[in-house]
């Protein structure tokens, strides 16, 4: 039996890559965030998805929620296993003023040993991502697919996790606003089925 995780990251909000936004405020889409949401929504319609889970931050809620719309789906599920990395102290300061920090810099050389000020490390998200996936590995009938709906650094973990790969390969890979890549997992193990799928303005 195979399932199939379908990882959503969420689309932009108005100051995506101008500061962190982490768990620090719930920031919602902005309006070219909705538009991508819109075009995600009609692109997953062509999926024979089973169930939605979300992190539980309003970009995320609001880019699950459109999902569900076209899909015909009355719930998502939130679960804390897919929501951002617990920045600590990070959260919401803008990277000009991160970059000056060294143990930002020294977190983003080494994320698998490093840890964000009474935050999380990297290793830590990997280990809730990983357990919500071999939950619902078994729940699965196999005919349909899962969403999950979370944050690109969340996504990374699981993708380097499925190749491989140490953590501190996040920055090999993009995971782009409202991008879809998936993942199978079944008693044989895992694999990667594709990555960073955007959806352009101009289809």
């Amino acid at each position: 039996m195979t399932t199939t995780f379908l990882l959503v990251r969420h689309a932009a909000h108005d100051s995506v890559g101008s500061f962190l936004a982490g768990r620090s405020a719930d920031v919602p889409l902005g309006s070219a965030g909705r538009e991508q949401a819109t075009r995600l929504a009609a692109r997953l319609a062509r999926e024979d998805i089973a169930a939605i889970y979300a992190s539980p931050r309003k970009r995320t809620q609001e880019t699950a929620a459109a999902i569900a719309a076209i899909s015909g789906l009355s719930e998502v599920k939130t679960v804390d296993a897919l929501d951002e990395v617990d920045f600590g102290s990070w959260s919401g300061k803008t990277f000009e003023v991160l970059n000056s920090d060294p143990l930002w810099r020294q977190w983003n050389c080494t994320r698998s040993l490093v840890r964000a000020p009474s935050g999380e490390t990297m290793l830590d998200v990997q280990q809730r991502i990983m357990a919500l996936v071999e939950t619902l590995c078994p729940q699965s009938s196999g005919g349909g697919k899962i969403v999950f709906v979370s944050h690109a650094d969340v996504i990374k973990a699981l993708i380097c996790q499925v190749l491989g790969l140490s953590t501190d390969a996040w920055a090999r890979f993009d995971i782009a606003p409202a991008s879809i890549s998936a993942v199978s997992a079944g008693v044989w193990g895992a694999k990667v089925l594709q990555l960073n799928e955007t959806q352009d303005a101009a289809r």
